[in-house]
This record gives structure tokens, sequence and C-alpha cells, in this order.
């Protein structure tokens, strides 16, 4: 697993243990993975990051993350 993978996980866990409960999908589709921290949600907010994964919002709060080109990512545990 490369430094960003790692990275990006390690920035996950605070959500994973605040948010005990986590709702996931994945949409084959559009090759998108999913997850909502809080349901329901009403995000107010999101923004895209460099490694194509969307972070959506509540009150300046995260409470979901949508992952893009899911099947593509080398994670490799």
């Amino acid at each position: 697993m490369g430094k960003t993978e790692m990275k990006e996980l390690q920035t996950l866990l605070p959500y994973f243990i605040k948010h005990p409960t986590v709702w996931s999908n994945y949409d084959k589709e559009a090759d998108a993975v999913y997850l909502h921290f809080k349901k329901p949600n009403h995000a107010d907010h999101s923004e895209m990051t460099d490694d194509e994964i969307i972070v959506r919002y509540e009150k300046n709060e995260v409470v979901g993350l949508t992952i893009l080109n899911a099947s593509k990512r080398n994670l490799n545990f």
C-alpha cells in the first residue's frame, strides 16, 4: 500500500471511531463506493480531493464519502 493510501486511511480513522456504524454500498455501473457516517444526512457542501474522493459535509462535519473509480484503485493490504 502506498503512502498516499495509508495517509487517507489514517485520516478516515477518526470518523470510523466517532461513528461506529458506517453504511456503505457499491454501485457497479458508476464504479463508486458510498460511505455514510450519519443517516439521514443532508450534505450542504462537498469537495473532491486530488484522489477523486468526494467528501460530503453537513454543518462542517464530514457525513460521507464517495470514492470514484473504486475498482481501479490499487489497495494491496
